[in-house]
């Protein structure tokens, strides 16, 4: 059974493995950046604050008691935050009636204000309606189905009463995590998650015992119902994380199959940064007038800039080492299109002395759980992945998202740039363009009304850069741009070592 790790992992495996996807080269004798890019960007410790308790094991808190400073609350986020997720009503987490001890798990998590997305969904949930929501990557989507989800759950009862779907099993594992921090004070919510890619038997034993909320990818959870082994006759609330990938043609038939198990009083929440036609017609058929929450005025991040470099495919890796030795990079995730480039390109970072994972589909699923988790509790700095990493996840350290392969869809593109900028935080977005890429490039532009510019001379400086990456001052105009980027390869032939080539 896939289960959220909270416990520390056993020792980092070292050396190249070309099967645990961990790639380590000779570190950078570079100290860990600091400022809003730095370490104000990264992992925010769970360190308690100065005369704070655990309520647990100082047996509860009694009446009248000021409960919160019995909170372990982790330090405050001082960073900059954008409209994205300050744009509020002025609501609190106390205004929705909720069980004080989810209270205490909300503000032990760090969430001091319902950002916008938590302020419209969180009170409809409560309300047992079904909701159609769209919001931006990276906008607190998880905690606006979570908390009304955990709020509802009743102890007394010993059955699945909530489930999330999710499409990759990243996610689920992530989702899983969060909803047992956040229920660590209701005494008793049984959370599981199950993939696929794991011990079948493990889950079996697991749905044994009780389980009050199930964290699932649809082929797994499909299986288990068929079975009669998780028995969803019962269940309240259907969550889906993510609702446009669930709904594609690569789990539609599945998640159609799961409805037809559910109580026709069953609520069904959908979340999303984007919603296909797919969406509706699944909306039209099984939600019972939905509310709907539309808080995408604009399609990319607000704290996300975007850059990109015209180079030849040969020219990559040079690029990307210059960018490795001029930025600030607290963590970066670099996508690339197909498994093999992913582990070629990890293997050359390495061979540059840069620290480097690499994950994707084809490896084991205990590799990928192992990546995932050191790669989120900070232990190497880049990330080489797939597609497989667009979805979901939340990593408060990654500042920088470089796509070496520049995707085909605008749908892509941006879940690949919100891995980036979460909850309001600045962020990086670089693309490495080929001339093959130049038209996807401007119509991504134009399907996301955004304006993706050339990289410049230098960064803006409230995303403190480690200094100036060159002296070239770049416009914005196509023909300049052309120019601009040429100049930039002279610049970056000049940088970089001349053997870091990049062929497939």
């Amino acid at each position: 059974m896939a289960t959220a790790r909270t416990e520390n992992p056993a020792s980092v495996v070292m050396g190249m493995s070309k099967q645990n996807g961990q790639l380590r080269g000779q570190p950078k004798p570079t100290a860990l950046p600091s400022g809003p890019m730095g370490s104000h960007a990264g992992k925010i410790p769970s360190a308690p604050q100065k005369g704070g308790g655990n309520p647990q094991n100082s047996g509860g808190i009694r009446f009248g008691d000021d409960w919160k400073k019995c909170l372990q609350l982790p330090p405050k986020d001082t960073r900059v935050r954008t409209s994205d997720v300050t744009a509020t009503k002025g609501n609190e987490f106390e205004d929705y009636c909720l069980k004080r001890e989810l209270l205490m798990g909300i503000f032990e998590m760090g969430w001091e204000k319902p950002s916008p997305i938590q302020e419209e969904s969180i009170p409809i949930a409560l309300s047992g309606r079904d909701i159609l929501a769209r919001a931006k990557n990276g906008t607190g989507k998880s905690g606006a189905y979570l908390i009304p989800l955990l709020e509802r759950i009743d102890l007394k009862k010993d059955y699945i009463q909530a489930m999330v779907m999710v499409p990759t099993r990243e996610l689920a594992l992530q989702v899983s995590q969060i909803s047992i921090q956040v229920a660590k004070h209701l005494g008793g919510v049984k959370v599981m998650a199950t993939t696929g890619g794991t011990n079948l038997r493990d889950d079996i034993m697991r749905l044994d015992e009780t389980v009050h909320v199930v964290i699932a990818t649809p082929g797994r959870i499909l299986d288990l119902i068929k079975k009669g082994v998780a028995k969803v006759d019962r269940l309240q609330m259907m969550v889906m994380d993510e609702a446009d990938k669930l709904l594609s043609q690569d789990f539609v038939v599945l998640i159609e199959d799961i409805i037809s198990f559910l109580p026709k009083s069953r609520q069904i929440l959908l979340y999303s940064a984007t919603f296909p036609i797919s969406v509706q017609k699944f909306m039209a058929k099984h939600l019972q007038k939905p509310y709907e929450i539309n808080l995408m005025d604009e399609l990319t991040l607000k704290g996300i800039t975007q850059y990109y470099a015209y180079v030849t495919e040969r020219q990559k890796v040079h690029c990307l080492n210059t960018l490795f030795s001029r930025l600030q990079i607290n963590q970066s995730i670099i996508f690339c299109n197909s498994t093999q480039r992913v582990e070629l390109l990890a293997k050359k970072i390495t061979q540059l002395g840069y620290s480097c994972f690499y994950i994707h589909a084809r490896m084991m699923q205990e590799y990928r759980n192992r990546v995932f988790h050191d790669f989120r509790n900070g232990l190497c700095r880049n990330l080489v992945c797939t597609d497989l990493f667009t979805r979901g996840i939340d990593i408060q350290a990654v500042n920088v998202v470089i796509n070496f392969d520049f995707p085909k869809n605008a749908e892509t593109y941006l879940h690949r740039i919100g891995r980036s900028g979460r909850f309001g935080h600045l962020g990086l977005a670089i693309n490495l363009i080929t001339s093959e890429d130049r038209f996807n490039l401007k119509a991504i532009e134009d399907q996301l009304v955004t304006d993706i510019k050339p990289i410049p001379g230098s960064i803006d400086k409230s995303l403190k850069p480690n200094r100036r990456i060159g002296r070239l001052a770049f416009s914005r105009t196509s023909a300049s741009a052309q120019t601009s980027s040429l100049l930039f390869l002279v610049f970056l032939s000049y940088v970089s070592p001349p053997q870091a080539t990049f062929t497939v």
